[in-house]
């Protein structure tokens, strides 16, 4: 569980929101297309695609912020 949780804090410690949202967004993500895959649905592209561009952002800052001072 500790180490599932490390996913979530930064350098110091604290909880990254950014980390939180793309971590939660790529979930939601994936959930909703592994069933509207397996129920032959078809998702709505705008709001794939509109999740698809939070997760990318949050977890892309999240990595410029680990690297840069």
């Amino acid at each position: 569980m500790k180490k599932f949780l490390e996913i979530f804090t930064g350098d110091k410690g604290e909880i990254s929101s950014k980390r939180v949202v793309g971590v939660i967004g790529a979930l939601i993500l994936f959930t909703s297309l592994v069933i509207s895959t397996r129920l032959e649905l078809h998702p709505n592209k705008e709001l794939v695609e509109a999740v698809e561009w939070v997760v990318i952002l949050c977890l892309g800052f999240t990595s410029i912020d680990k690297f840069s001072k």
